[in-house]
């Protein structure tokens, strides 16, 4: 007896649809499971900072806080003078991913067009930098910054953040560029555009997504650091947020953790403000670049 091929078709077509709800299912339940395990220290994080002193050292501690209090932000902010640190890892930041974005744009585009020998050796140097350990530069960085007056200042720890995060800065955004057509260069020249032209009307647009994620990691990167700021930053009105919020940890590393939870909740608002700010702009550079392209 021969199968009717219609039925056979839909019967397969059936399980091709059963497969794909199954697959779809089990990804959703992976991506629930991450994204649970990554909120929990955060959820975790904001019960802990508003529990009392004594709900902080019951043997079997509880998500929910049963008599909740903002003593602990107010002792953050009155002991540690968290607002003027936070004030000034912003500066610091906000410093750091600008001056990172605007070198680093320029140099990628010329790795990424100009392949040399001469460029394939200074990104393999770029690449290799990042190997070298905090430990052993930070004696050699800090006496070059006293010999020119930079230690203990702002400005110094901005030349820092911009050195250390340019390489892979570097690396990221000539990614992005070799992305893009050489056609869409090759068009604009036909049509009587410069070369500063075409990078202003052409590339620029299409590297969006590329110049928002530099700009994220530098920002991240520098309002998260800690061992250079603890390091090079002497004066207590110029330390910057983590800096700050280590001060909550006693000579015997016995922490308070209610203010240091209190603190650390604080210090991760900005950094979650900027990246959904430049999400935004980093899908309104996908469309622009899809639209453009």
């Amino acid at each position: 007896m021969t199968a009717n091929p219609t039925l056979t078709g839909a019967a397969s077509r059936r399980n091709r649809k059963r497969r794909n709800r199954v697959g779809r299912g089990l990804q959703y339940l992976a991506l629930t499971g991450y994204l649970v395990f990554l909120a929990f220290p955060l959820v975790w994080l904001l019960s802990t900072s508003f529990k009392p002193p004594r709900e902080l050292v019951k043997l079997h501690p509880t998500l929910i806080p049963d008599h909740p209090t903002l003593a602990n932000f107010v002792q953050a902010f009155t002991e540690q003078e968290l607002g003027r640190a936070a004030w000034n890892s912003l500066q610091v930041s906000l410093a750091s991913a600008a001056i990172t974005v605007l070198i680093a744009t320029p140099a990628s585009y010329a790795l990424a067009r100009f392949r040399t020998r001469l460029g394939t050796v200074a990104l393999g140097w770029v690449l290799l930098s990042q190997l070298f350990p905090f430990v052993l530069l930070i004696i050699p960085i800090f006496l070059v910054l006293r010999q020119v007056g930079l230690a203990n200042t702002h400005a110094g720890l901005v030349l820092i953040y911009v050195v250390w995060a340019l390489p892979f800065a570097l690396w990221m955004l000539q990614g992005f560029v070799r992305n893009i057509p050489r056609e869409l260069e090759e068009a604009a020249s036909v049509d009587g555009a410069s070369r500063l032209q075409t990078l202003r009307r052409v590339i620029f647009p299409l590297l969006t997504p590329g110049l928002v994620a530099t700009a994220l990691f530098a920002f991240i990167s520098a309002w998260n650091e800690f061992f250079f700021a603890l390091v090079l930053i002497k004066t207590p009105e110029l330390a910057t947020l983590p800096v700050a919020l280590a001060r909550f940890v006693g000579i015997e590393g016995t922490a308070r953790l209610g203010p240091l939870a209190a603190g650390s909740l604080l210090a991760t608002l900005p950094s979650l403000v900027f990246f959904a700010f430049m999400q935004r702009r980093l899908a309104s550079g996908s469309l622009a670049g899809a639209v453009k392209g």
